[in-house]
């Protein structure tokens, strides 16, 4: 009897409740919350005019749809800050989403934003949508109008920045990046992000003070010492550029590129042992890739050993046919380019679609070590250090001017 009394008051409370919100709100989403409560308060009714207890698994539905999904969906209003009239169609848009139905998702989410304009959480499906589709004119507008909203939402700051950077807008990313940092310093994405956007603007300086100030928070970041590497390699502070190249293959032994390119600075300056000691690594992490073999190759070459030079040179060009006209471009190669054999049409174009993918950065890198290597061939090691300590020198002149 306690249990019966207990249940008619609790389901009658809820059934009052969302018949007001309807009222309140206008909005027919309560319609379907209310047809279930009517259907287990019904159950109920029915159990008492029968004076038999039904199956327990028709109990389990009465309490479902009388009380414990009510009761779940107005907890998730007070907690979320959402209405249901919100969450079913974010819920609705998302199944739509899942089977291809975007447009009609959309119209959705466009109606219910027309009538309740400071809709965040619609908003913000609306922008991400946008977004997916590649329209970032309007993922933008969406995502400043949630800005707008909720300030205090860093992720969708960040997810503005984001947007703003794939439009081509770096100069309001880069506005949105440092407020986010201000609020959220040890934010890792959106260092990451602002460094990508200072590095392609060749701001190194720059990128190089966020990578230090987020180093503070994430002392234990490859991706942070990794990008000072790659930050100092482009300021031609190959010294520096090796001390971090060093940290990211401590944290990850598993670091190609850090690997690759801590090789790379080792052969500018003469030092062919370290220089493949640091290829040979990079090997045991990606042994399907050209670059350890071909500077393994020219290093070969330089101790007078042609044929393991040729060796190393045909499994490079194998593995990257693109090998073989960076080698005949190189007069190092002079003594062994007559004897590497061209890359056949057939495995130039299967090696092009089981190429690594590189980031524009990596890219930028690798193709200016190879540059400055290919420059500094002529140097010995003292001259090699002394245009390292005049790179320096410019570094200090110009903070000094600053």
């Amino acid at each position: 009897m306690i249990e019966k009394i207990f249940f008619n008051i609790l389901a009658i409370a809820l059934f009052c409740i969302t018949f007001f919100r309807l009222i309140q709100k206008n909005d027919t989403s309560y319609i379907y919350l209310l047809g279930m409560e009517f259907i287990g308060i019904a159950i109920n009714f029915i159990e008492l005019l029968i004076t038999a207890p039904f199956h327990w698994g028709i109990k389990v539905i009465m309490y479902l749809f009388s009380i414990i999904i009510p009761g779940f969906l107005f907890i998730i209003e007070k907690i979320k800050k959402i209405d249901l009239s919100e969450l079913f169609r974010v819920v609705l848009v998302k199944i739509l989403e899942k089977v291809g139905k975007t447009d009609k998702a959309k119209t959705i989410l466009n109606n219910f934003i027309r009538k309740n304009p400071k809709s965040y959480v619609t908003r913000k499906l609306l922008a991400q949508i946008f977004e997916k589709e590649e329209n970032y004119e309007a993922a933008i507008s969406e995502y400043m109008k949630v800005t707008e909203l909720n300030r205090k939402d860093i992720d969708a700051h960040y997810q503005l920045s984001v947007v703003l950077n794939k439009n081509k807008q770096n100069e309001e990313a880069i506005v949105v990046l440092q407020d986010v940092l201000k609020q959220k310093p040890e934010f890792e994405k959106a260092t990451n992000l602002l460094g990508d956007i200072y590095f392609e603007q060749e701001r190194y300086k720059e990128a190089v003070s966020i990578y230090m100030t987020a180093l503070r928070y994430h002392p234990g970041s490859y991706e942070l010492y990794y990008s000072l590497g790659i930050a100092y390699t482009m300021m031609n502070d190959f010294q520096r550029a090796k001390e971090f190249y060093e940290k990211a293959a401590e944290i990850n032994t598993l670091a190609y590129n850090a690997r690759l390119n801590l090789g790379q600075i080792a052969l500018m300056y003469g030092d062919l042992d370290e220089a493949e000691k640091y290829f040979r690594k990079s090997m045991e992490q990606e042994d399907l890739e050209a670059g350890s073999y071909y500077y393994l190759s020219e290093i070969a070459l330089l101790k007078g050993d042609e044929d393991r030079a040729k060796n190393y040179m045909n499994v490079a060009v194998q593995l990257d046919p693109k090998a073989y006209k960076q080698m005949q471009k190189d007069p190092v190669f002079t003594p062994i380019k007559e004897e590497v054999p061209p890359p056949q049409e057939q495995i130039e174009e299967q090696k092009e679609e089981k190429k690594k993918i590189l980031t524009q950065r990596e890219k930028k890198v690798n193709k200016h070590l190879t540059k400055t290597c290919i420059l500094i061939e002529s140097l010995n090691s003292d001259e090699m250090r002394e245009l390292d300590a005049e790179s320096q020198r410019d570094i200090q002149r110009e903070d000094k001017q600053k």
